[in-house]
């Protein structure tokens, strides 16, 4: 499979996935309800579209080995997740980062989980 088609596949899995954890975590977790579903929505697009493709082209380009691209790539991507969350949700930093780790993390399982698969 050609790599930019399955960038694009994972890109809209990541969108489904770390939204629709972000929008459990907000409503049920952390039982926020004064935070508009429309910019929960935003917040979860906006977020992975300013860091997947990082994550898949331009980093692979600095790091070329797969261990320390995972580690640097899915650390930066949490913490520049995280900012965006903390700016758009207006959450405290701590639950900021904390949204952040775990779409991430819910969302690398599950992409690897579908590699091995596929």
């Amino acid at each position: 499979m050609l790599y930019e088609y399955r960038f694009l596949v994972s890109f809209f899995l990541t969108l489904l996935i770390e939204t629709s954890i972000l929008f459990l975590l907000i409503r049920n977790y952390f039982k926020i309800d004064d935070i508009s579903n429309s910019l929960v929505l935003f917040a979860g697009i906006i977020a992975s579209f300013s860091t997947l493709p990082y994550l898949w082209f331009l980093l692979p380009q600095f790091i070329t080995s797969y261990n320390i691209l995972v580690v640097a790539g899915e650390t930066s991507v949490i913490l520049a997740e995280g900012v965006i969350y903390y700016y758009v949700l207006k959450v405290t930093a701590k639950r900021a980062f904390a949204l952040s780790f775990v779409c991430n993390l819910i969302s690398f399982i599950t992409g690897l989980l579908m590699n091995s698969f596929i």
